[in-house]
């Protein structure tokens, strides 16, 4: 039966004896071989100085006084090959100068004087070897954590970049939206002017009531892009039926109410066109909710009624009051309390001296318009040629020559002035 091979020593009990004198050389080497070290015992230190390009030792334990190289001369090149080892200088003669050559030359960390005594020497080469094992375990701790760092910084890098990238897809889609948003608004504003007009002074009272309040920038743009598409669900209805709601509610038959009072719920569905518009159409459902509770779709009332729909609620019947800004606002506060919220109504009241608001508009029959209406919009012939720019203030010529064309080839688009 072949008896097993004793598994190697680790590099820290691995011990390397130079002396050229072959009895103190064995004397080492005995007495470390006994307190389970791993000796190689060297009388010239050039041999040794080969075993140490491939072989790792913990301690290196070396005669100063030898032919070929001194002891000091030995320990500067074991620094160059094997930093981390611990390097012992045994002499006979202890000078301040030998002392000094050994600090700046080898690196000594321990002097041995001949002669010494064994259990000295043994303390010495434990505390050697134990030096040994803290700077390889400092060392492999410091790598790891150096790879560590290393892993780390990679790992921010990526996340930097894919925050950069998602930070560049949120504003693509964030400008698609936009432009989504605009579109909408344009199709409302080419199918009924009027209702383009009243959007963009219900987004300007908006934003300035959202700024004034402080909302989060979230709630902000929920409440800026209800007040573009609040109207969307018009879009279909006869353009009459709508002059007549907005100029003479009073009149609408029953059937009439209904298909008004139905634009709320179509306009939640058609602004529900992304993932995040979610609560835009919930805010324009609930824009023609009163606080009382008698507002449409729903019939809800105070605080089940969206906090931002109640602001736009305010909003949109100050941009949509036919009578004049003061008017406006007279209806309103008298109706604190009833239609409209009156926290809403304070945010509208407070932020109106910020709001910098469009004129307000009304769309007029060729047959009303009047010397010193001012035009809200261009007005063109069938063909594209301009008959009256924007903001001219109209004169009998004017009307005259408004009549005649019409006469000769309809103008078909919608006439707006300024109130």
């Amino acid at each position: 039966m072949s008896v097993p091979s004793p598994a190697p020593l680790p590099e820290s009990r691995r011990i390397l004896v130079v002396d050229d004198e072959k009895v103190v050389l064995a004397a080492l080497r005995e007495t470390l071989r006994l307190e389970g070290y791993e000796v190689f015992a060297f009388e010239d230190p050039l041999e040794a100085l080969r075993l140490l390009r491939v072989t790792p030792c913990s301690v290196i334990l070396t005669d100063q006084q030898m032919p070929v190289l001194s002891g000091l001369e030995f320990l500067a090149q074991v620094k160059e090959l094997q930093p981390n080892a611990t390097r012992i200088l045994i002499t006979a003669v202890l000078s301040l100068g030998t002392v000094i050559d050994a600090i700046n030359k080898g690196e000594v960390y321990r002097f041995i004087v001949k002669p010494w005594l064994r259990e000295e020497l043994l303390v010495t080469i434990r505390n050697a070897a134990q030096r040994y094992e803290l700077i390889c375990r400092n060392a492999a701790l410091h790598a790891e954590a150096v790879a560590l760092n290393e892993r780390l910084a990679a790992q921010l890098r990526q996340l930097d970049a894919q925050n950069r990238q998602l930070e560049h897809l949120n504003q693509t889609l964030h400008k698609n939206l936009d432009r989504s948003i605009l579109l909408c608004l344009k199709t409302m504003e080419t199918f009924c002017p009027l209702l383009g007009q009243q959007a963009r002074r219900v987004f300007a009272l908006c934003q300035a009531m959202g700024h004034d309040l402080g909302l989060p920038l979230d709630q902000r743009r929920i409440l800026e892009i209800s007040s573009r598409l609040y109207d969307i669900g018009l879009v279909g209805v006869p353009r009459d039926l709508i002059r007549k709601w907005q100029q003479t509610p009073e009149k609408l038959s029953a059937e009439e109410h209904a298909i008004i009072e139905l634009h709320p719920a179509l306009a939640q569905d058609l602004a529900s066109f992304g993932a995040d518009l979610e609560a835009v159409g919930t805010t324009i459902r609930a824009h023609h909710e009163r606080y009382d509770g008698q507002g449409y779709p729903d019939q809800v009332s105070g605080e089940q009624i969206p906090w931002l729909a109640r602001l736009l609620a305010v909003a949109v019947a100050y941009a949509d009051w036919p009578a004049g800004e003061d008017g406006a606002l007279e209806f309103i506060k008298v109706n604190s309390g009833a239609a409209f919220d009156p926290e809403a109504v304070r945010a509208l009241v407070r932020s109106l001296p910020q709001t910098v608001m469009p004129g307000n508009q009304r769309e007029v029959l060729l047959a009303e318009l009047q010397p010193g209406m001012v035009v809200a919009q261009g007005i063109y012939t069938a063909y594209g040629l301009l008959l009256v720019p924007e903001g001219q203030t109209l004169t009998e010529p004017h009307i005259k020559l408004l009549h005649n064309h019409n006469l000769i080839a309809p103008i078909t688009q919608s006439l707006l002035v300024y109130c």
